[in-house]
């Protein structure tokens, strides 16, 4: 009943987890466009009252105009009644926490750890995994606060961001289990996302408010930091993304330079965030869009696929008859510990023919497919008895 529960719990987490966000996702991409896509106002009374970009948009029937005041208005004071977004951060990131203590850190054991890779306790593995979460938001802020200062300074903070989350991806795979590690550096990110809305974002806007409403004049750097942390979650976010899908998919995660194939899925990602961000304000500017960076992303893609393909099997492999003694051997062997008869992760037991028959798709899909299963190679089974899988059941999966 406690697995039962837990997956309930998993299933209602996640639910919520990508609900808040596409919300907190699809705010920040609209905002960004508007931000790149507003021109400077037409008419004198708009410049007089302070606006210095507008918008006028179509959607769902009716016209909006959306207007930028470069500090705040000057026809009328601070209204009080602000919209704020900071509700879709904050709920993703308790969402995705939550998510990850549930599936992760209650099964450090089983999730968090593989031997092949680092053998230690789970105590130790879940106290590094939440360290990795907070040593690298104190680190990337040092960085934001001591390199982004001068005319280079966001290029040198990028710089040195891109070589941290580099080596901390590098690290993440020597003392995880690889899909653990790619969710894992997926969350850091998240996580220093979610820091910059609740720790300078947000704390900024309101002093500057707090300002304007005593009629001083705001602090500029507050601004600034805004920004510039604004511009890094736009970054950081289709590789949070791609690493939080990634687990999915065992022939990511699990080669021998994981690492390296984390890194090159979030750089593409960020190359191609790059090229629609640039597109709005290369369209405003009259100039084509700038493309290239899409196109390199797409390139690192392709040559992951290339990079990571299997090698072909010999003609003899693919003809050798496949037996059911044979297969109910592996699947006693490397399935039924955690799928037997007093065990049930995920409600599948496979300890009869008449349950392996019953749960043939989902053993072929993540063993034979996915190479999910088992988790983390536990059993360490090989890639002849996971081709021997593949081969039974496309074969039609007998049991006799």
């Amino acid at each position: 009943m406690d697995a039962y529960l837990l997956d309930w719990a998993n299933l209602l987490l996640r639910w919520a987890h990508v609900i808040t966000a596409i919300a907190w996702i699809g705010s920040s991409f609209y905002f960004v466009m508007l931000d790149n896509s507003l021109t400077p106002p037409e008419h004198d009374d708009f410049k007089a009252k302070g606006v210095d970009g507008e918008l006028w948009a179509v959607h769902g029937g009716g016209f909006y105009h959306s207007q930028k005041y470069k500090v705040a208005p000057r026809w009328r004071g601070i209204p009080e009644r602000l919209h704020w977004s900071y509700w879709e951060s904050y709920s993703t990131w308790l969402t995705g926490f939550a998510l990850f203590t549930v599936l992760y850190l209650f099964n450090a054991s089983s999730f968090l750890i593989d031997r092949t890779v680092f053998d230690w306790s789970p105590i130790a593995a879940i106290a590094t995994a939440l360290g990795f979460l907070v040593a690298f938001w104190f680190v990337y802020d040092i960085i934001c606060r001591t390199l982004g200062q001068g005319a280079k300074g966001d290029l040198i903070v990028g710089g040195a961001v891109l070589v941290f989350v580099v080596l901390a991806s590098w690290a993440a795979c020597q003392l995880f289990a690889g899909r653990a590690a790619f969710l894992l550096v997926g969350a850091m990110l998240a996580t220093a996302m979610s820091a910059n809305v609740f720790f300078v974002i947000i704390p900024g806007q309101k002093k500057v408010i707090a300002s304007l409403q005593a009629g001083q004049a705001p602090d500029p750097v507050h601004g600034q930091r805004g920004k510039q942390r604004s511009v890094h979650n736009t970054y950081f976010t289709l590789p949070v993304i791609v690493a939080m899908l990634s687990n999915h998919y065992g022939w990511l995660t699990q080669g021998e330079h994981n690492w390296a194939v984390l890194v090159l899925l979030m750089a593409a990602g960020a190359l191609i965030r790059h090229s629609f961000a640039a597109r709005h304000a290369a369209h405003v500017q009259g100039r084509r869009a700038p493309w290239e960076h899409a196109v390199v992303g797409v390139a690192l893609l392709l040559g992951l696929a290339v990079w990571l393909a299997p090698a072909p099997k010999p003609a003899a492999a693919v003809a050798a008859p496949v037996t059911w003694p044979a297969v109910q051997a592996v699947i006693e062997q490397r399935c039924v510990l955690c799928h037997g008869e007093q065990v049930q992760n995920k409600n599948v037991a496979l300890h009869t023919p008449a349950l392996v028959q019953q749960h043939a798709l989902a053993v072929y899909q993540q063993v034979a497919v996915l190479k999910l299963m088992p988790m983390n190679n536990a059993t360490q089974i090989t890639e002849a008895e996971r081709d021997l899988i593949r081969r039974w059941y496309e074969a039609g999966a007998p049991t006799q």
